[in-house]
């Protein structure tokens, strides 16, 4: 696929705390089409005792904004999902159909809370493993308790869980420490994709472009691409990375 792939968004209008209405959603897609992005996982938040959008409208939203995309003469393509916040009730709500993996495959995006100890997020994570599920730790420089010592980050690797990493902290929109913790990730290669997590067109809109010229002057192009193409269209193709 020609262009980025952002897999972690929240452009949906109207169901979490992202994109209010059509109007911002459609902003925000110009926005990542003028940055190189030609598609979309849409991942509005799931949250535990939170009136969650189920799986049926996060795609009939999805379903509009893309008729609106390509009648605006956009070149884009809109996939769904969800950013789940760990719970212990996470599996079966996925089993049960009530909300979205990754483009309807196996990868699951999960977010855990910043406190949170590394026992926590690997029990979290092994219990997503065991049910057949591929676990991507959402904005994962954001757990000091996982990043601050780089060989936890490897064990939940060696797990079978994926690195995801937000465009603005490799760029220190989030202070100087989360960029040091980011860009020592990325140096040990041990990110597998860098995302916008998008919620506005304003401050926090998705912007990849200069992310992605920094991260082939740092690190080349191949690695590069790994982060921004290839590994995201793993997830699409329901593939192994």
């Amino acid at each position: 696929m020609e262009g980025y792939i952002d897999i972690h968004s929240h452009i949906l209008p109207g169901i979490d705390d992202g994109a209010e209405n059509f109007k911002m959603s459609m902003e925000m897609l110009e926005i990542a089409q003028r940055n190189g992005i030609r598609a979309v996982i849409l991942t509005p938040h799931h949250k535990p005792m939170h009136h969650n959008a189920k799986a049926e409208k996060v795609r009939a939203l999805a379903g509009q904004l893309q008729e609106k995309a390509e009648r605006a003469g956009m070149e884009m393509k809109l996939y769904t999902g969800n950013e789940f916040y760990y719970s212990s009730e996470m599996v079966r709500i996925l089993e049960e159909g009530q909300a979205c993996t990754m483009a309807d495959s196996d990868y699951v995006l999960v977010e855990f809370g910043p406190m949170d100890g590394i026992e926590h997020i690997r029990r979290g994570i092994y219990q997503l493993l065991s049910a057949g599920y591929r676990p991507i730790l959402a904005h994962a420089e954001r757990y000091e308790g996982v990043c601050r010592d780089v060989g936890r980050v490897e064990d939940l690797m060696a797990m079978g869980c994926y690195i995801q990493v937000n465009g603005g902290s490799i760029l220190g929109h989030y202070g100087l420490g989360t960029k040091q913790i980011v860009r020592k990730l990325l140096k040990k290669q041990l990110v597998h994709f860098v995302a916008t997590d998008a919620h506005t067109n304003g401050k926090r809109s998705p912007e990849m472009a200069e992310c992605a010229c920094y991260l082939e002057k740092r690190y080349g192009k191949e690695y590069m691409d790994r982060l921004l193409r290839v590994n995201p269209s793993q997830i699409i193709a329901n593939r192994y990375i």
